[in-house]
């Protein structure tokens, strides 16, 4: 009898920790759904900036940044626009960190030795362009802008980073930076300073020199001028000269 009231406690016990252990799963699954919803509510957010607001102001232009390989990784601690991690040595540091925040994040407060150590499985270098690359990059960027007649109102090319304030066009900012960053690509290849251009993957071609993806902020009448004065600034917190494109032209508002 001692020994079926045992069996039956124990019984009971991992019926418990069963239960236990669906209300941590159901919690998890709420908490996901919580985050499903916020995303979408943001989404929607973002969506509702690109009819008028206010019934008399709307989206005149994008802040769009994207960044040299391995200027930010995936799973950068403090946020990144990426939403998978395609390495496994680098997965070891972490997944995505995707974050949809339109303002700088450079700054948080974060683990510089994981964010380094992850620099460090990167399968190439981190690519730092040089003054001879930047100016290859923006006779590429010239190229596509003079074919697709898409008005640039500012730019900044630095060593790991590329800033641009663009206005609307018939395509959407993420296809606009593939194009801008394959001109790029074609020009440092065409004048043989690519980065990686010693290397060559399966395909005959060297290693992508930017990183996937862009960050970028919509912009309205107010914001355009600032931005424009940010990016013009840029350089000159990097320690560089002022930066004067032939594509760039001023902002008609």
């Amino acid at each position: 009898c001692a020994l079926g009231l045992t069996n039956i406690a124990e019984n009971a016990l991992r019926c418990a920790l069963g239960l236990t252990n669906i209300a941590e799963n159901a919690l998890r699954c709420a908490s996901r759904l919580t985050n499903i919803a916020e995303n979408a509510l943001r989404c929607a957010s973002r969506l509702t900036l690109v009819e008028h607001t206010g019934g008399n102001t709307m989206i005149v232009g994008y802040h769009v940044i994207f960044g040299a390989y391995g200027f930010w990784l995936p799973n950068d601690p403090r946020g990144s626009w990426s939403d998978f991690v395609g390495s496994w040595d680098l997965f070891r540091y972490g997944p995505a960190n995707t974050t949809d925040e339109t303002r700088s994040v450079a700054h948080i407060d974060h683990d510089h030795t994981l964010r380094l150590a992850a620099k460090n499985a990167l399968k190439y270098p981190p690519v730092q362009f040089t003054g001879i690359q930047a100016r290859a990059i923006g006779h590429g960027f010239a190229q596509y802008v003079a074919r697709s007649g898409r008005a640039v109102w500012a730019c900044a090319i630095l060593p790991d980073y590329v800033h641009v304030v663009v206005a609307p066009g018939d395509i959407e900012v993420e296809q606009l930076v593939i194009q801008l960053k394959g001109d790029a690509t074609q020009q440092l290849v065409a004048e043989g300073i690519h980065p990686f251009g010693d290397l060559k993957e399966k395909n005959d071609r060297p290693p992508k020199c930017f990183a996937r993806g862009q960050w970028k902020v919509f912009l309205d009448p107010e914001d355009v001028p600032r931005a424009i004065r940010y990016v013009e600034e840029n350089p000159g917190k990097e320690g560089k000269k002022p930066q004067r494109w032939s594509f760039v032209t001023p902002y008609p508002g």
